[in-house]
């Protein structure tokens, strides 16, 4: 039985365990949190952080593992530095995986390289950022270079917010250094969705309509996902071409990613993200609903060596949509409902939280309060629901 280290814990680990016990995998997870919900799933647990890569590694030399693999951003330099150290079947070059990793080198190696890239510059003090702020067209966004989520992002009018807006992106980063970067306005909706490569070669490639509460706190965090995407198909083929020349210069191997895109006002196709794990909202679960592609259980057997089989490009069925279910305000869960309007269309319910637990204001993605899957018989009907959420989804916190 090949035995699988899974990094993470959290709801969005459950179906990569399930996926990998399908195959006849031993199944072991690691996180922080003994408590945390998917290590209920697996045949056992080791307590290390997830960014603990020298940790984790003297562990998996005394106790031999087939592969490793992360569905979170955090345990993704983790996974490619154990498989480079121990010879497991690998994501990429570890080096590869660090410039996909930090914002600041990925920034660089687009530009470098000749991608359409906004102007970006990495930085380890504010003083340094202070004297480089003429240097850039505003409005401006600050970032940690090395946090996803959304966590930690402020897009920025004047230089009186610069020092608030980098505490806070410290505040997330784990090397403590930030990234500034020019805005770019975007034309349409944003796509954050999931890829797939095999031998540096992508099988399936795929876009979506990112959405955003912007009601909320984190009005940087999608609150919601659709597919088809609202790009032009003339966008989607030359995204899809510079993202096969980037992990073609970066020597990518086989692994599942998850990929953030735009269409800028400009006109401009830009690669935003791309890293090596599946995405945090589900999305690997939502392309399986759309399209039959199944890029969870491709990307355990290609964690352990097994040939991954049944990754092809194969077009969206129907309207999808994926709700981030959330609240407006911290507080104690009273109830979830969903009107008789949209009920029909719902796929899939799965809440975290019952009544009586204790829920926070949406402000990143870990404030989630469960998912939602929507399947719609049109494009306008889809499009209602999503633009008229608060009508039909009712959280109600006391």
């Amino acid at each position: 039985m090949k035995k699988l280290l899974i990094l993470g814990g959290d709801h969005f680990t459950i179906p990569v365990v399930e996926a990998a016990h399908k195959q006849g995998y031993y199944v072991i997870t690691c996180d922080y949190l003994p408590n945390n919900v998917a290590h209920k799933y697996s045949d056992a647990f080791i307590n290390y952080s997830t960014i603990d890569k020298e940790g984790i590694l003297a562990w998996a030399r005394k106790n031999p593992i087939d592969g490793i693999l992360t569905f979170t951003d955090s345990g993704v330099i983790t996974t490619a530095y154990v498989q480079h150290y121990l010879g497991l079947p690998q994501i990429g070059p570890l080096e590869s995986v660090e410039i996909l990793q930090n914002k600041a080198r990925f920034r660089r190696f687009l530009a470098d390289n000749g991608f359409k890239v906004p102007k970006a510059k990495g930085y380890a003090s504010l003083e340094d950022a202070i004297n480089d702020a003429g240097c850039f067209k505003w409005p401006i966004m600050v970032k940690p270079v090395d946090s996803a989520g959304s966590k930690g992002v402020s897009k920025i009018e004047k230089l009186e917010q610069l020092k608030e807006a980098v505490d806070f992106a410290l505040n997330f980063s784990i090397s403590k250094e930030f990234i500034i970067e020019e805005f770019i306005e975007k034309d349409g909706c944003s796509s954050d969705s999931d890829c797939f490569s095999v031998d540096g070669r992508f099988k399936f490639i795929s876009f979506s309509a990112q959405r955003f509460d912007e009601n909320s706190m984190g009005i940087y965090t999608p609150a919601a996902y659709s597919w088809p995407a609202t790009m032009t198909s003339q966008a989607q083929k030359e995204l899809s071409e510079e993202l096969q020349r980037l992990i073609s210069l970066l020597g990518m191997k086989t692994t599942i990613y998850n990929i953030e895109t735009r269409v800028g006002a400009d006109g401009n196709p830009y690669i935003m993200e791309v890293t090596p794990r599946g995405g945090g909202n589900r999305l690997a679960e939502m392309l399986r609903y759309a399209t039959g592609v199944d890029m969870i259980t491709a990307a355990v057997r290609a964690a352990v060596g097994d040939p991954v089989v049944g990754v092809e490009q194969k077009p969206l069925v129907g309207h999808w949509a994926e709700i981030i279910v959330h609240a407006d305000k911290t507080g104690v869960l009273d109830n979830i409902e969903i009107l008789p309007m949209v009920e029909p269309f719902v796929r899939e319910k799965d809440f975290w939280f019952k009544k009586g637990d204790a829920v926070k204001e949406f402000q990143s993605a870990r404030d989630a309060i469960g998912t939602l899957v929507l399947q719609f018989p049109s494009a306008e009907k889809l499009e209602y629901a999503i633009t008229h959420q608060s009508e039909w989804l009712k959280v109600r916190v006391r």
